[in-house]
């Protein structure tokens, strides 16, 4: 692997990929799509570091973040790595905001589990698109 190879995997994680949520027990389509930006993007990094900063925020002068304020703010850190999406409520499209991936995410643990899943992932971004 050369410098330019490095780069240009930095790259394809900054486009993101496509990543379809599977049914958590049966294991198929829920027809939910999302794009997620990859674990080595400027886009993981600026979350994480928002993270870190979001909980220095809400620590109290002892430096304790409660449970429920680190993980409101490890859900917000996680919806900032999705790019786009394709799902529907009412059969209507879902406007893509923070607002709402944050929505999706609290719907369910298993929701987060392969929303995280898949953007640690960095074989799937591999000539992502």
């Amino acid at each position: 692997m050369q410098l330019d190879d490095i780069r240009a995997f930095s790259a394809d994680q900054e486009r993101g990929a496509w990543f379809d949520l599977l049914d958590p027990v049966t294991g198929g389509q829920t027809g939910i799509r999302m794009k997620l930006a990859g674990p080595d993007s400027e886009i993981q990094n600026r979350a994480r570091l928002r993270l870190a900063d979001d909980l220095s925020e809400v620590a109290d002068a002892e430096g304790r973040v409660t449970a429920e304020a680190r993980e409101r703010a490890r859900i917000e850190s996680l919806a900032r790595c999705v790019l786009a999406w394709e799902i529907s409520e009412d059969g209507e499209p879902v406007p893509f905001t923070q607002a709402n991936v944050v929505r999706l995410l609290k719907a369910a643990a298993w929701v987060q589990a392969q929303v995280d899943g898949f953007a640690s992932d960095r074989a799937a971004f591999r000539r992502a698109g």
